[in-house]
């Protein structure tokens, strides 16, 4: 018999949900993924691997087909019309670290269509936390980027080879790639102010900092919206979004907002949305920087949040920046329908003062670091208000994928947060959900405390192929209650499928707790389904309690044949 099938069913047995159908988990995303170790191909597939460094774990399923010589290539059928296409991609590096360009060509039923460029000058970074472009610190990560083609012709049944020819320099290993049916661009809405007529250009060759500037100062002025038609917008500083401003473009696929290559060295000159008011809207474009390092003592790219309330940001696209979203303080802040690529840092934080925040429907792929999290720190960022507390935030039908360092979705604090029917896939760095009191959220100075409090929500998720390998923290697991030094109270995890598991399915753990400063209270599991684990590593199990961690677990309709408790101040409940 074979012997994954009997560590599948012998090591743990698990109550299914109930027979009541419930919602896919994950985002409602309007593409089709092909994974290239699928496809047809005369190139060669690597994988699956799992340990750090390696092209193949950060390749979605761990598996990725590598295209070396001349005319290899992968091929597959599209299964729906489509006309736009995105494709993952590895390029190696340069030996000064300063990346490689190359081409690969795509062919539509035969006919060459399009001359893809490619580049590896937005991945590969070395050492160790933050990283650097040095590839003499070693142990690489960040392997991939991602090439977006639009105005394709694209019939069910169509064949598209992506194959190495004689213009390409390098080889290219290729992850996957998504088929899409992107809608029209946008009209202009009634009763704005187009920002070509403030002297933008739109075609990317033109600095339009200013002239947006303008169109954002006029509309505020006149209360009218500012509407940015189809085009690309290099900007080389903050659009400064205060009360009362609606920035609309024509949609992701079609209005870019693009940074300055030549000057993104100078973080005051990146491309980056400042909210700060209250009533900001912000609607169907793109952001895409020109980063490619990480420097925590250097502001965030992309959209800032700071002090903002009563606000919606709604399908944009930010790629290439130190982070996709960056919130702190506010309430009532919707972010709907977005998308965050190959950041070098999380693709969104609602950190410090954030309250009754919702995002919903959005993607996180290639991120550098949480694609979803919520930090309640205290004393950052002159956050010094405590009524309400921070909380209260919801995270739901949101996917995360691929990270190159930490995790799906973490919370670090606060209020009665949620994550919701999501899908966290292939977290090969770190956990696909982490609950954690690593990070510092309260200030004896300020009399500010915002751990954990209230309940906190984990419902209808589903995390898959989680749980690598964190060189600060070893092997994590797939979904991890961390009490790093403070015990966390009021948690609710249900309906819940962790599978596949790269280490450990579930994992409780207090590092430098030997004292007793982590203690878990009032935290149940209901109708948690664990479907595998271990495939990464071997000595792990379905439910692990480590070490040094006290106080207890209710378990109800969930049943762990496989329960390692290495702590004697811990125990388990059943009911």
């Amino acid at each position: 018999m074979n012997s994954n099938f009997v560590r599948l069913a012998f090591l743990l047995v698990l109550v299914i949900f109930p027979a009541a159908a419930r919602a896919a988990a994950g985002a409602d995303v309007p593409w089709t993924t092909y994974e290239a170790e699928d496809m047809k191909t005369t190139g060669t597939i690597l994988g699956p691997k799992y340990e750090p460094s390696l092209v193949e774990t950060e390749s979605s399923g761990q598996k990725c087909v590598k295209l070396n010589s001349m005319g290899e290539y992968v091929e597959f059928t599209a299964k729906a019309t489509a006309n736009a296409m995105v494709l993952r991609y590895s390029l190696p590096d340069s030996r000064d670290g300063g990346g490689l360009n190359s081409t690969i060509s795509l062919y539509q039923n035969g006919k060459l269509v399009r001359l893809i460029t490619l580049t590896s000058h937005y991945s590969w970074i070395y050492g160790d936390y933050p990283f650097n472009n040095q590839p003499t610190n070693g142990r690489p990560r960040n392997f991939y980027d991602e090439a977006r083609l639009k105005d394709l012709h694209i019939a069910r049944g169509d064949v598209f080879r992506l194959q190495k020819t004689h213009h390409d320099q390098a080889y290219c290993d290729v992850d996957l790639v998504d088929l899409e049916k992107a809608a029209k661009p946008l009209k202009a809405p009634a009763d704005s102010l187009s920002v070509m007529d403030f002297g933008a250009g739109g075609a990317g060759n033109t600095d339009d900092t200013e002239a947006l500037r303008n169109c954002v100062a006029a509309a505020r002025e006149h209360k009218k919206v500012v509407w940015v038609p189809a085009g690309i917008y290099k900007l080389a500083g903050d659009i400064l979004c205060e009360s009362g401003t609606t920035i609309q473009g024509a949609g992701m696929w079609h209005t870019t907002f693009v940074g300055d290559a030549d000057l993104y060295n100078q973080p005051d000159q990146r491309v980056r949305f400042k909210l700060k008011g209250s009533d900001i809207h912000l609607a169907d474009f793109a952001i895409l920087g020109k980063l490619n390092y990480r420097n925590d003592d250097e502001p965030n790219d992309g959209i800032h949040g700071a002090g903002c309330d009563h606000c919606t940001v709604s399908r944009l696209w930010v790629e290439h920046t130190k982070v996709g979203m960056w919130f702190y303080n506010g309430t009532k802040v919707v972010v709907d329908g977005c998308r965050f690529r190959n950041t070098l840092a999380d693709g969104i934080n609602l950190c410090v003062g954030c309250r009754e925040f919702l995002v919903q429907d959005c993607a996180a792929r290639g991120t550098g670091d949480d694609c979803f999290a919520i930090w309640p720190t205290a004393s950052d960022q002159g956050y010094t208000e405590q009524t309400p507390l921070p909380g209260s935030n919801v995270v739901r039908r949101c996917t995360g994928q691929v990270p190159f360092l930490a995790n799906g979705a973490a919370i670090y604090g606060g209020k009665s947060n949620r994550f919701e029917d999501c899908l966290f896939q292939d977290i090969s760095a770190g956990c696909g959900i982490l609950l954690s009191t690593t990070f510092p959220t309260s200030d004896d100075q300020l009399k500010i405390d915002n751990n954990f409090s209230g309940t906190t929500v984990v419902r209808g998720c589903e995390v898959v192929r989680c749980g690598g390998f964190d060189p600060g923290w070893g092997w994590r697991a797939a979904v991890q209650l961390c009490l790093h030094r403070r015990g966390i109270s009021g948690l609710e995890i249900s309906h819940v499928k962790i599978k596949d598991s790269l280490s450990d399915g579930f994992g409780i753990v207090a590092p430098d707790s030997a004292h007793g400063e982590g203690t878990l209270s009032d935290a149940r599991l209901e109708f948690v389904e664990i479907q595998n684990y271990g495939i990464a590593t071997v000595g792990r199990h379905g439910l692990a309690v480590r070490d040094h961690s006290k106080g207890s677990l209710t378990m109800k309709n969930s049943k762990a044949a496989d329960t390692q408790i290495d702590s004697p101040d811990f125990r388990i409940i059943n009911k």
